[in-house]
């Protein structure tokens, strides 16, 4: 029998501390608001009292007793969110003052700061506030340079954040801060001819920084050359001197000029093309005879030319020889 009754009894008293808050609420009204919350307090469509404060507040304190005590049957409580949000328009459509299609991309933030208006004044804020960004961001940034679009975001992102605060705050909303994320090329023709502008500069400027480089190179070379062309004479000048002083050095002792020259004898007729026949001394003189018949045919036989052909005229009987 005990564990049935306990059982019950848990049963009973789980569902007792369910019921409680609202008993509790029944014999004292009160509302719990939490952090970064607003809590409005609507009866019979009137704006009864509002708690911004976070903690447990009693209705007695905002309304009467007799509407604390119906506002548990016929009020409503309104909870509104006063976190800080953010929100980012992609590629909003602005044209430059050279014509070019560009988008924009805006990032802000935003917060409610009149939780009354931003309930009842507006039936939808954020839809409203991002229309309101996008309209400013078009209106603010259309037809400014290309130049000042593509380098000047701060001053693009503070002429935007001007033009929609003093809107958004009869809304409810305090925008925060407002910048310009992305500024990006709309037509993908214009990208691609922008890319191809690029590619030729860059191969502009790679061809006049080589076309630099080998200027450098040829002056460089030309000046080594210059000077290799200085030393190069003034060794040829000065090589006589030093030839005629080693001439006069070796003429001092007849034995060693008459080798010296004999050696540069020889070295330039070994070095020469000619043909030299070596005949030992004492040989017969008709050896000799024979070679020299010999060459002397080789010569003449190169110096005889064939005859192409020959004609025999029947008139005059002379003959014509055609080399």
């Amino acid at each position: 029998m005990f564990l049935p009754a306990f059982i019950a009894a848990f049963i009973v008293a789980a569902m007792f501390f369910e019921l409680l808050p609202y008993i509790a609420k029944f014999f004292w009204p009160y509302v719990i608001v939490n952090e970064r919350e607003c809590h409005i307090l609507k009866l019979f469509g009137k704006v009864r009292g509002r708690f911004d404060e976070p903690g447990i507040h009693s209705l007695i304190s905002e309304m009467s007793l007799v509407d604390a005590f119906l506002f548990n049957f016929m009020g409503e409580d309104i909870v509104v969110d006063t976190s800080l949000d953010q929100c980012y328009l992609r590629s909003l459509p602005v044209n430059s003052e050279e014509g070019a299609p560009m988008g924009i991309g805006v990032w802000y933030e935003m917060m409610v700061s009149d939780p009354v208006k931003y309930s009842f004044e507006n039936s939808d804020p954020e839809g409203s506030l991002r229309a309101n960004v996008s309209n400013a961001t078009v209106r603010c940034l259309s037809n400014l340079t290309l130049a000042d679009m593509m380098e000047d975001r701060h001053a693009m992102s503070r002429a935007v954040r001007q033009e929609v605060s003093p809107r958004s705050d009869e809304w409810g909303y305090r925008l925060g801060s407002v910048y310009i994320r992305n500024v990006h090329f709309r037509d993908r023709r214009m990208i691609a001819q922008i890319e191809e502008k690029v590619v030729n500069r860059l191969r502009q400027v790679t061809a006049a920084i080589k076309q630099d480089g080998n200027n450098r190179v040829s002056v460089i070379r030309s000046e080594a050359d210059r000077k290799s062309a200085i030393e190069f004479a003034r060794a040829a000048a000065i090589r006589p001197e030093i030839v005629g002083k080693a001439l006069e050095e070796i003429s001092k002792d007849n034995e060693v000029a008459s080798a010296l020259f004999e050696i540069l004898e020889t070295e330039r007729i070994l070095k020469g093309r000619a043909n030299v026949s070596i005949i030992p001394a004492g040989s017969n003189t008709d050896i000799s005879r024979s070679m020299m018949t010999v060459e002397n045919m080789k010569q003449i036989n190169s110096n005889y030319v064939v005859p192409k052909s020959a004609s025999k005229d029947q008139n005059t009987g002379s003959m014509e020889i055609t080399f």
